[in-house]
């Protein structure tokens, strides 16, 4: 993607949202059934989307924490890949959030716990800030030259015989 013309196709963002919010997700199962699907006897949408399941007081429910903080570092992952700017971290990682509030609110009514606000508030920042970094590092690195290098020596050969004399 060319950064200087500044285009904007809403279909790419829908897609780019719509791909986060899959990869999440899929993320999200591979880590619940992974820590969640070892302790309980049956995995269910309860563990995505509950806020009752979100709690410090078992094990299973320090497993679903675990297993949303992972998510949201491997959403990180896929800002990085999927949105690769890191000005738009902070929106894309937003509106994942905002959506699965929704989802939330639709599948089991408002979240009232505390924790559930305050995983989801900190996965958003860990989302965010994490992506947002690592998207910088990203724009940062240097642009590699040797590949033009390479293929200006195969043309001129008697540049490769310039550079060994000494000067």
């Amino acid at each position: 993607m060319f950064y200087g013309a500044v285009v904007w196709d809403p279909w790419l963002i829908v897609a780019q949202i719509v791909c986060l919010q899959c990869l999440y997700y899929l993320t999200l199962g591979f880590f619940l059934s992974f820590l969640v699907g070892s302790r309980v006897s049956r995995l269910s949408l309860v563990y995505f989307f509950d806020f009752a399941t979100v709690t410090v007081s078992t094990v299973t429910g320090w497993c679903v924490i675990t297993s949303f903080l992972l998510s949201s570092i491997a959403g990180a992952g896929y800002i990085v890949f999927l949105i690769e700017r890191a000005k738009k971290c902070l929106d894309f990682a937003g509106t994942l959030y905002i959506i699965h509030l929704i989802i939330c609110v639709v599948y089991g009514g408002w979240p009232t716990s505390l924790v559930w606000w305050i995983l989801n508030g900190t996965s958003f920042g860990v989302m965010a800030l994490l992506g947002e970094y690592l998207c910088i590092k990203r724009e940062l690195r240097e642009i590699p030259i040797t590949s033009r290098y390479r293929s200006s020596k195969m043309l001129m050969p008697w540049l490769h015989i310039l550079k060994k004399l000494p000067c």
